[in-house]
Formats: C-alpha cells, sequence, structure tokens
C-alpha cells in the first residue's frame, strides 16, 4: 500500500512539475510575442486617417427640443453640441498596439482623443435617453438608443432600455435585430449583454420604478 502511494505520489509530482514548466514556456512565449508585436507597432510610421469611421451627431434629428429645461438634460445636450464639432471614432475591442499598427505610432495620441470622445458620447447618449423615459418621453428616448446602437455602443443599459421599450411596443423584429446587433460587438461585454437579452424582460427595472 505505502509503495503503490508513494508511486502515485511520484506520479503526480513528475506531473506537476511537466505542467508547470509548459506553462512557464507558453507564458514565456506570450510575453515574447507581445513585446515584439509592440516593438513592432511603436516603429510603425504615420499613416493617413482618411478611413476612420468617423461618427456625426445628428442633432438636426435628434430630439434636442424636448424636455430642455430639466438639468439633465441641459447637461447632455451641452456635451453634445461640444462633441458634434470633434472628431469621434469608436475603437472599442482594439488596444494600443493594434491602433498603432494600423495607423503608425506617432498617432496614437490622436487617435486615443477621438476614442477618449465616443466613450464621452455613448455615456451622455445613455443619460439622455434616461432622463427622456424617466419623463415619459418614450418615443424619443427610443430615438437617442437607437443612434447610440448604430455606433456600436457597449454600454449594456443602452440595449437593455431600448429591448424594454420595443417590449412594450411588441416589436419582436427590432427586438431580434437588436439582439443579432449585440452578438456583432467586438467588446467583451458582448456576451452578457446577448444573455441578459434573451432572457425574459424588463431589463431596466430600476428606471420603470423611477
Amino acid at each position: 500500500m505505502k509503495t503503490l502511494f508513494l508511486s502515485s505520489l511520484i506520479t503526480f509530482c513528475v506531473f506537476l512539475a511537466l505542467l508547470t514548466k509548459r506553462h512557464k514556456r507558453i507564458t514565456k512565449e506570450l510575453t515574447q510575442e507581445f513585446w515584439d508585436r509592440e516593438a513592432k507597432a511603436n516603429s510603425t510610421r504615420r499613416k493617413p486617417l482618411n478611413d476612420l469611421n468617423y461618427i456625426h451627431i445628428p442633432l438636426e434629428t435628434l430630439p434636442i427640443g424636448v424636455s430642455c429645461e430639466d438639468e439633465t438634460v441641459k447637461e447632455c445636450l451641452r456635451i453634445l453640441e461640444s462633441l458634434s464639432t470633434q472628431k469621434i471614432v469608436n475603437f472599442t475591442g482594439y488596444t494600443n498596439t493594434d491602433l498603432k499598427l494600423a495607423y503608425g505610432a506617432p498617432n496614437i495620441t490622436l487617435l486615443t482623443e477621438y476614442d477618449d470622445n465616443y466613450t464621452l458620447l455613448a455615456r451622455t447618449l445613455q443619460k439622455w435617453a434616461e432622463a427622456l423615459y424617466i419623463r415619459e418621453y418614450r418615443q424619443e428616448a427610443k430615438q437617442v438608443l437607437e443612434f447610440a446602437i448604430s455606433t456600436d455602443t457597449d454600454v449594456s443599459h443602452t440595449y437593455y432600455l431600448l429591448a424594454d421599450l420595443y417590449d412594450e411596443e411588441g416589436d419582436t423584429q427590432k427586438k431580434a435585430a437588436l439582439i443579432e446587433r449585440a452578438e456583432n460587438l467586438k467588446s467583451s461585454l458582448k456576451g452578457s449583454i446577448v444573455r441578459t437579452l434573451q432572457e425574459s424582460g424588463p431589463y431596466s427595472d430600476w428606471l420603470h420604478c423611477g
């Protein structure tokens, strides 16, 4: 019995040692691959930014005249007005290394600025839509949310609130299209958004109580 136990223990230790060695080798290879890629990215020359998917804020078609006396709405509109004069690009799913390789290391500051503008846009649109929804401007909130979705936002509550509005209207086709849109996101949040939408709503209970 002791011999069997000792033999099993030795086998386990050997297996563990081999597993640890393999893990260290893979980690070393991945680390080296990362730094090689980063070095290549840092030496990539500046490239034209003409083909970027710039986002235009259609202030002329969004409900900017609705509930504009509300302080939250006022702040959202002020931010959107400012953003409308700046360049906005959604780089969700891309690392700085990806961007430097694609557009050149000298452009990384500009690209980061464009992406920061998008993050502010996505959050502001959600905040605006929530304010409109709480004040019973359902169609206007839907309009804002649909624009946000068209930019491939990964703000989960944008999808959830819009899904609630589609459910209220019994619009199963648009709900299905919304889920499909979420399935094509490049964001790490894609899975949780899709899983939630595939469950029964409502998805924004706290807003329904507002």
